[in-house]
């Protein structure tokens, strides 16, 4: 040993210590509380199922809603700064014949609107409304889906009910919006089944309005050659995480909902 150098001990390994458990176990607690709230009461996963909404919402897109942006209708609504449903937001909400399904549509008409179509052409309280997103796909003119309402021509997939109730609420040619409900079209007119069709939708049946596409991703039955059937779901998922990257609109991903 060189002179005047002195021994230094190595530090000893701290042990382990089984002490760290419970606040290890806390903040994954905390954690899945925070996620379940957010989950539950602030925001929501909803995947696009049709082409009603194309060109601003395409099959395979997959949303994130905000379902505390109109409130809930209580004692809360006049404390929080929510705000009310406007003409031109998309919504989603429960649809009214089968509450277990989840529709989205933009809002044309709300309490005490009166709204017509006439040739393609949308008006709200004798006004034309101006819709830039709106598509036709169809070159042909249909006289109850374009020139709406018309109470003289049932049309195919025309709610029953809906057809008794709509003769209640036609004025001057117009249908008028009644309190606590809103009308809704989608922006593929063609391609959607709507209020034309099945009637209003209730305040307590919205959910929310989309917010952001968090991932957008090609239909996989265009993309999968040689797939067995298109209804075998294996197959399909096999195919989507090996081509994750290969079918994913990367310039639809976090795209905001407009």
């Amino acid at each position: 040993m060189p002179p005047n150098e002195t021994m230094i001990p190595a530090p000893a390994h701290p042990k382990p210590s089984n002490t760290d458990w419970p606040s290890s176990l806390q903040s994954l607690l905390t954690t899945v509380v925070i996620a379940v709230f957010v989950i539950s009461f602030v925001v929501q996963a909803f995947q696009i199922p049709s082409e009603s909404m194309e060109n601003t919402l395409l099959i395979g897109d997959y949303l994130l809603v905000d379902k505390l942006c109109y409130g809930g209708g209580g004692a809360w609504d006049r404390l929080m700064p929510y705000r009310k449903i406007q003409h031109g937001d998309i919504i989603v909400f429960h649809y009214p014949v089968r509450p277990s399904q989840h529709f989205v549509k933009r809002v044309v008409g709300v309490p005490g609107d009166r709204v017509r179509m006439l040739n393609r052409q949308v008006w709200v309280n004798g006004v034309p409304v101006k819709e830039s997103y709106v598509r036709y796909s169809s070159p042909v003119r249909d006289l109850f889906r374009d020139d709406f309402p018309r109470l003289d021509i049932p049309a195919p997939g025309l709610d029953a009910g809906w057809w008794l109730q709509m003769r209640k609420l036609v004025d001057d040619d117009a249908l008028i919006v009644p309190e606590g409900h809103y009308f809704v079209l989608g922006d593929n007119r063609d391609e959607s089944l709507d209020s034309r069709y099945w009637g209003f939708v209730p305040r307590e049946n919205i959910i929310g309005r989309p917010l952001l596409i968090y991932w957008s991703v090609r239909s996989l039955d265009s993309e999968m050659p040689g797939s067995p059937s298109p209804g075998d779901k294996l197959y399909h998922f096999a195919y989507a995480v090996t081509h994750l990257f290969q079918i994913t609109r990367w310039d639809r991903t976090f795209r905001l909902v407009h």
